[in-house]
């Protein structure tokens, strides 16, 4: 949701300063996720002067240029080489002197200096439209009148619109807050709390006389389940234009295109009060009929974009004599809509029910600022209010007068929802005893009516603004949110029972593993499990669950695998210079076996890309490869105390190469390289390492029980031995031998290092080794130690035929 900070503060009974507003909206639940500034001229022609030719001469060695000296005010004029060919004494005109930063139409800005052009000074530059943003032509410099006040900023005699635009995050319930008033009312609840003011939203009251001659409308509901209210109001006599400046900054500010005058009211009163509205051409309604009913399934329908729709038998339709003109709530027709011939209009205010309209418009893929709001629950009070403000607004901007009192289908009023809240309760809930005159007056400036106040409880009214309070439990967040959740305070001491839960164990593994990670250099990640089916293979996508109301076409799957979504992680911050990371996430994938049976698997997994240790003056990069991909990994298995055997696999197409884990003789976990192939759909141009746990193995194969015993009393005794092998011979299947002996002192095996030249033969390479061996009952001896070692040479020789080195 997009605010104008000048639009609400409108409607504020104090003035409040953008950074104090933005912390406000935050506080009462609706989060600023961004400030911006908006300007209606780029750079708000700061720094432009407006100044008075005093003299013009031509160029000594440019006959285009000419040298002229302008006064800005200053105590001795400016000399500015001009290229325009209208340049002339006397004429106001708008200049950039020196330091000044300007901001063409198109191209980047610039910064003016001083100049030498053609062996003449130039301090300055006297500008045409198109150079400071103020329209396209570049015919020549622009000449102001001749009451330009000299030495006056460009930006009072123009005055540029400036806003200040918050990006407010509304959470899907809000609909009181889709529009400025909504919010107005929210704000002057914070102020009125905490300033102990009755403070309320300055809401403009704006009449007109309605002309006596009506124009002849009938107004008819056959399906008064998805339409409980419609009011509508006819006005004769406009003249459809450009809206005037105001109305386009207040639209351009919130990112609304102005279209003409009329189509641009309703755009503004929709972001103004929540209420959309629709105008249509009267004088194409046939039979100057409005029908509002479901038509066949299969009708075909021209919308505004000019495409044939064919509808759903439950698509709301508003409809004339003659065939359907617009679907309600969502999309308008192509011959109905208000042309630059329009002269009178029929302005459709009305309540349609949200499931229908959100079923409609996803059905149609028509996703309009209308249906959003519609689709939430709009103000069912307001529609004849809101109807007879935009009236009133079109006569002002666009002439004419309304003909005839507004129309108004309501057969069946909606009640207002009573919702009963105890003191008690309150307290419990939110942490906070609330004084009940404190919980009436936040109440009442929300738009609450009291019904019954008792000692222990109290009964209220919920405004149609708020459509989404029905519980007790939402009275208490309203009263919480406006008072500050800041302001619950936080109990000295917190009784904290033990867990019994089911999942402990999980829980427990969890902590365990993300602590490790995280001091790993990790940091965890939650991605959307609806992903792009256009990131898979048909193949790949036989078993996975689509979506039947995709929120877009780019959201339409639920993920088959957790890899895709960690790399638009990736994407975004490598676009953002981002380049190293180290990225953990627990999730889960989802897969169907097609008979209407759908599951679900956890998982565990790893990304890693760029550097594992950051360039220092004490050590060289390193950057992240498939060893420490598979380390991490191991790390992860050791530390849920699973035995498992890693084996080389390439079967996987997602993988470049990767190794797979085995307990139990199920594959566990599975680490490598992400294929080239598949990071080029994501645009990522670097190596990205991946490794994919399955989570509910893992829980099942971990044991939580930790096993200590006591430091050893003998000194362990480390012996090195190089050995040549072949250059294709793996460690794995040297440490494999080394182990098949069971040497039961022996507690650790390490390669240090791995050498390759052409002095130890070729096709060789050779591995140094570290051998631990250890004794917790007594001290080793030399002898026993040359045993073992003897042991392991003879059994690498014999069956590796491996050379052993001796220096």
């Amino acid at each position: 949701m997009t605010i104008s900070y000048k639009w609400l503060s409108e409607y504020l009974p104090v003035q409040l300063e953008p950074e104090r507003l933005s912390k406000i909206l935050t506080a009462i639940g609706l989060e600023v996720e961004k400030t911006a500034t908006y300007e209606s001229v780029r750079g708000s022609l700061r720094g432009l002067i407006i100044a008075e030719v005093l003299e013009t001469e031509r160029h000594p060695n440019a006959d285009k240029l000419t040298v002229t000296r302008v006064a800005t005010g200053a105590a001795e004029p400016l000399q500015i080489v001009c290229g325009a060919p209208n340049v002339a004494p006397g004429q106001r005109v708008v200049v950039a002197p020196v330091g000044t930063t300007i901001y063409p139409v198109s191209g980047d800005p610039l910064t003016m200096k001083v100049a030498k052009i053609r062996g003449v000074e130039s301090h300055g530059m006297i500008c045409a439209e198109d150079e400071i943003g103020l329209g396209t032509s570049h015919d020549g410099i622009m000449v102001l009148p001749g009451d330009a006040p000299v030495g006056s900023a460009a930006a009072s005699w123009f005055r540029p619109y400036t806003d200040t635009i918050f990006e407010i995050g509304l959470t899907p319930n809000r609909m009181d807050a889709m529009s400025h008033q909504g919010v107005a009312r929210d704000v002057c609840a914070y102020l009125a709390h905490h300033e102990k003011k009755d403070y309320r939203p300055l809401i403009p009251q704006k009449t007109f006389r309605s002309d006596a001659k009506a124009l002849p409308v009938s107004v008819r509901v056959e399906n008064a389940e998805a339409c409980r209210r419609y009011s509508g109001i006819c006005i004769r006599g406009i003249e459809v234009k450009d809206s005037p400046q105001w109305l386009q900054d207040r639209l351009l500010s919130i990112g609304v295109r102005p279209i003409n005058n009329i189509v641009d009211i309703t755009n503004f009163i929709q972001h103004d009060t929540g209420q959309p509205l629709h105008a249509f051409d009267y004088d194409r309604i046939s039979g100057q009929q409005v029908i509002v009913k479901t038509l066949p399934a299969g009708t075909l329908f021209t919308t505004l974009d000019e495409k044939e729709r064919k509808l759903h038998e439950d698509d709301l339709m508003i409809c004339d004599a003659n065939g359907p003109m617009c679907i309600a709530g969502v999309f308008g027709g192509v011959n109905s809509g208000v042309t630059l011939q329009t002269t009178n209009i029929f302005l459709e205010s009305a309540w349609f029910d949200p499931v229908s309209i959100r079923k409609t418009s996803f059905r149609h893929q028509l996703r309009t600022d209308a249906a959003s709001r519609f689709e939430k629950g709009t103000d069912i009070s307001g529609t004849v209010l809101v109807a007879r403000r935009a009236a009133a607004l079109i006569t002002e901007i666009a002439g004419g007068t309304v003909a005839g009192e507004v129309t108004d289908i309501y057969p069946d009023p909606l009640p207002k929802t009573q919702v009963t809240i105890k003191y008690h309760y309150l307290k419990k809930l939110s942490g906070k005893n609330y004084h009940p005159d404190t919980v009436k007056r936040i109440l009442e400036v929300l738009g609450f009516t009291i019904e019954r106040d008792s000692m222990d409880a109290l009964t209220v009214a919920v405004p149609y603004h708020k459509p989404d309070i029905s519980l007790p439990a939402d009275i208490v967040e309203e009263i919480l949110r406006i008072d500050g959740l800041d302001n619950v305070p936080i109990p000295s001491t917190i009784s904290i029972s033990p867990s019994v839960e089911q999942h402990a164990h999980s829980e427990q593994m969890r902590e365990k593993i993300s602590a490790t990670l995280t001091g790993a250099g990790f940091t965890e990640i939650l991605t959307n499990s609806i992903t792009n089916s256009a990131y898979f293979t048909e193949e790949q996508l036989l078993p996975a669950v689509k979506l039947l109301n995709n929120l877009s076409s780019e959201l339409d799957i639920m993920r088959p695998s957790m890899l895709h979504t960690g790399l638009e992680v990736i994407a975004f911050n490598s676009n953002r210079k981002n380049t190293s990371l180290r990225l953990f996430e627990f999730g889960k994938t989802y897969s169907t076996s097609g008979t209407g049976k759908y599951s679900e698997t956890a998982h565990l997994c790893l990304f890693v890309t760029g550097l594992v240790q950051d360039m220092h003056w004490k050590r060289k990069p390193v950057a992240a490869d498939v060893y420490y991909i598979k380390g991490v990994s191991q790390a992860i298995l050791d530390l849920s105390g699973i035995t498992y055997t890693a084996t080389k696999d390439n079967s996987n197409p997602a993988f470049e190469s990767s190794v797979v884990m085995h307990a139990n003789g199920e594959a566990i976990a599975e680490a490598g390289m992400v294929s080239k192939q598949l990071l080029s759909k994501f645009d990522i141009r670097h190596p990205v390492l991946f490794a994919d746990f399955s989570w509910d193995r893992i829980l099942a194969l971990s044991t939580s029980r930790v096993q200590f015993k006591e430091i050893p009393k003998y000194p362990s005794v480390e012996r090195d031995l190089a050995l040549i092998v072949d250059k294709g011979m793996k460690y794995e299947q040297v440490r494999s031998r080394i182990e098949g002996l069971r040497l039961r002192k022996m507690t650790d095996v390490r390669l240090f290092d791995v050498f390759e030249s052409e002095k130890i033969g070729a096709g060789k390479k050779s591995m140094a080794i570290s051998f631990t061996f250890l004794d917790e009952e007594k001290t080793l001896t030399d002898k026993e130690i040359d045993s073992w070692m003897s042991r392991i040479m003879e059994t690498l020789e014999r069956d590796l035929h491996a050379e052993i080195r001796k220096s």
